[in-house]
């Protein structure tokens, strides 16, 4: 399936967010976020929300600093 990740269109195999994150090597839930459509994804809940063709995926990093 093509999805839009960080407004670029990629190929995927991944059904979940939880895939989705192993595939791009980024599975560490507190540091990232992803939002699907628009709404953020909790770390909880990556296993079960999933993806369909033409998702819009963004990732966050969450970085601390002053």
């Amino acid at each position: 399936m093509t999805i839009m990740l960080n407004n670029e269109s990629r190929e995927t195999q991944a059904q979940t967010i939880a895939a989705l994150a192993h595939e791009l090597d980024a599975a560490a839930p507190g540091r990232l976020v992803f939002e699907r459509n628009g709404i953020a994804v909790p770390p909880s809940q990556w296993e079960h929300t999933p993806l369909a063709d033409g998702d819009r995926v963004e990732v966050l990093k969450i970085s601390a600093g002053g």
